[in-house]
């Protein structure tokens, strides 16, 4: 009876162990949000000045309003994940920025970075598993809020590539680590 509750025990404490090995760190998120970020300067600086106001077609963002779009995800997604409140209303800074200028714009979008990153900065891992109803109807935890505001950053980003490319200039070099 003895060794049945020792295995017991032991094939408890190696889950537990496991679950705690396979959660994402806020350390480790807060790595993957600087080098989003520096992926995302280089972004910015590629592009030359006369590239931001280059759209696509007539009815698609500019380039400065996809990296502002990209922004307001970050403030507003990152505040609700973090719990820290956003200096900037959901949507704010691409629809009331007037200077799109590439130093301006490059200055608004590190510093949405640097808001996600403090938040996490200031989170503990047990936060992370906290659940939160994320614009009000989704259910589900601050941790998972963060990988979702990570995804909308990277899409964004990415769709600015064929901005890049329209401006005849080579997008950066992925960063995957």
């Amino acid at each position: 009876m003895k060794v049945i509750n020792v295995l017991t025990m032991l094939c408890l404490l190696l889950s537990f162990v496991s679950a705690a090995q396979a959660q994402t760190t806020t350390d480790e998120l807060v790595k993957e949000w600087e080098r989003a970020r520096a992926y995302t300067k280089e972004y910015l600086d590629t592009m030359p000045e006369s590239g931001y106001g280059l759209k696509p077609t007539p009815d698609m963002r500019s380039f400065a309003d996809q990296m502002l779009h990209l922004t307001d995800g970050n403030y507003g997604m990152g505040a609700a994940a973090t719990g820290v409140k956003s200096p900037y209303g959901m949507g704010e800074l691409e629809k009331s920025t007037t200077d799109k200028s590439k130093a301006n714009v490059t200055k608004v979008v590190l510093a949405g970075y640097d808001f996600v990153i403090d938040g996490i900065k200031k989170m503990t891992p047990a936060q992370l598993a906290e659940p939160i109803k994320l614009f009000g109807r989704f259910d589900m935890t601050r941790g998972m809020a963060l990988a979702k505001v990570f995804e909308h950053q990277t899409h964004h980003r990415g769709q600015t590539t064929v901005y890049l490319r329209l401006a005849g200039v080579k997008p950066p070099q992925e960063k995957l680590f």
